[in-house]
């Protein structure tokens, strides 16, 4: 497959430039963009860039509203709803987390849902917001049926994934990010377009019996078998039933429905005041004390080093940064055509 590499800055104007012509608002464009762009530095393309003629396609047939009327209603002492209007999911748990912050800087912790939203990419970035400004993030979102529960052969929850993110001193933080599902279904969806087979381990076919062709797939499987789909279960409870949206096979398909139906997704975050608990400095001074003593564990055969939940991903940026984001050519083109 040709690729052509890109720098982070010029994939950044390029989606906003694309967004903007589909008629979304300039700072809606970039939150959008920023999300995006962060998922693909990261190395977690299947969230990154890939996703834009899907959402261009959703926002040209009505399914994602262009210029919503985003609401936020406190509703307690460290609780709030953001009621997204059917906007870009992005920028929606974005103003969910931005609010869940404010609430924790007065309260000391603030738990916020969002309503009437779409697809809102890597939650990475909005834990990342939380911990950058030195606080605990949560997150948490579900998505359309496509992991078989344990014992089952067909399909009832989403890959329904949850992060969090953890301040430290002189480190990055530690930020952890996870479907349920044993992987992400953009990896499928890499796989396909890549032309390549997956891990008999990743999904089954409409038979409930693994698959390596990505063209048979019909399902994911959890993570950990019984652990990972109670986990999936608990994602949505959080954020479909406490949200009071849809939940398990009552959510839209993001794939293969109509691109005009609204997806009303729920989504589910909290930030946490670390003061409030014990001292800031010594939390984050124990955090890289941790990350220290990690990192000195001999490694196991095979392996250079133990890392940190994040670790991966952080290294991937800082490569990507310097050298470029490595981009599937037609994805590219459509980027770039106006």
């Amino acid at each position: 497959m040709e690729e052509k590499l890109v720098s982070h800055l010029e994939l950044l104007q390029l989606c906003m430039s694309k967004l903007i012509d589909a008629g979304i608002p300039e700072e809606h464009a970039r939150t959008t963009a920023s999300v995006l762009v962060h998922a693909n530095l990261r190395g977690v393309d299947s969230h990154g860039v890939m996703r834009m003629e899907h959402y261009i396609q959703k926002i040209s047939q009505g399914g994602i509203r262009a210029n919503p009327t985003i609401a936020t209603k406190p509703t307690g002492a460290v609780t709030a709803i953001v009621d997204g209007d059917d906007g870009l999911g992005h920028v929606i748990v974005d103003q969910a987390m931005k609010t869940a912050i404010d609430i924790a800087n007065n309260q000391g912790v603030g738990m916020v849902s969002a309503i009437n939203s779409s697809h809102c990419g890597a939650l990475s970035y909005f834990v990342k917001m939380a911990a950058d400004n030195g606080m605990i993030g949560i997150a948490m979102t579900n998505t359309d049926k496509m992991v078989v529960p344990f014992g089952g052969s067909s399909a009832y929850f989403g890959t329904n994934p949850m992060a969090f993110g953890f301040p430290a001193g002189v480190n990055p933080p530690i930020i952890l990010d996870m479907a349920t599902s044993a992987v992400a279904y953009g990896k499928i969806l890499g796989a396909l377009q890549a032309g390549t087979q997956i891990p008999s381990d990743w999904g089954v076919d409409q038979h409930g019996q693994p698959v390596t062709d990505p063209r048979d797939f019909a399902a994911l499987l959890p993570f950990g078998g019984a652990k990972g789909y109670a986990l999936g279960m608990v994602v949505d409870i959080f954020s479909g039933i406490l949200t009071g949206s849809p939940y398990g096979p009552h959510i839209a398909k993001m794939h293969g429905g109509d691109l005009g139906e609204k997806r009303k997704l729920g989504h589910f975050v909290c930030a946490i005041d670390i003061a409030r608990f014990t001292s800031g400095r010594s939390f984050r001074s124990n955090i890289d004390q941790m990350i220290g003593e990690i990192h000195a564990i001999p490694p196991a055969a095979g392996f250079r080093q133990v890392m940190i939940p994040g670790e991966p991903e952080n290294l991937k940026e800082e490569h990507r940064r310097e050298h470029g984001i490595p981009l599937p050519i037609e994805i590219y083109n459509f980027l770039a055509q106006r």
